[in-house]
């Protein structure tokens, strides 16, 4: 019950002097310890959106590399030697000039199956933390399509 003080006149008023600490009761110190407990949370969440961000960025690194190696491997010619060499070569290019930290242990393979060529790409993100090893984001991409066949114009079907 709070005191009453008396004023001039009958009515009385409670006493606006009592200190702020007792008026608060228990409710000390809540706010910090409400921060404490909240502020893992909040900076895990930090956290992972910076790891999905640079899972992204790794894989938009490896579809450049990806995309370049197989337009070299593509527009080679159907009996070309080397190819590999050129279409790998492209990729690790790329790859240097867009994000060499981007995507780390970077594997690039070609493949061909019948009129097919491409290039594949496969490395892991950067790790935000890097002491969780189980936590590793692996990148893959692979691109592909026909090889390109230039015929001449004098009515023969044969690409050369």
């Amino acid at each position: 019950m709070t005191p009453l003080r008396a004023r001039r006149g009958p009515k009385a008023v409670p006493d606006l002097r009592e200190p702020r600490s007792r008026a608060r009761g228990d409710d000390r110190g809540v706010t910090a310890v409400e921060l404490a407990m909240l502020m893992p949370v909040v900076l895990a969440v930090i956290l992972l959106i910076v790891q999905v961000t640079l899972w992204f960025h790794g894989r938009q690194v490896a579809d450049a590399a990806a995309r370049e190696g197989a337009r070299i491997a593509r527009s080679a010619g159907v009996e070309a030697e080397g190819w590999q060499e050129g279409a790998v070569a492209r990729a690790e290019r790329i790859i240097q000039a867009v994000g060499p930290e981007l995507l780390r242990n970077a594997e690039i393979r070609t493949w061909e199956n019948g009129d097919q060529r491409g290039v594949e790409i496969t490395g892991s993100a950067v790790q935000v933390i890097p002491l969780l090893p189980e936590l590793t984001f692996t990148i893959s991409s692979r691109f592909g399509g026909p090889v390109e066949c230039f015929r001449p114009d004098d009515g023969t079907d044969e690409c050369g």
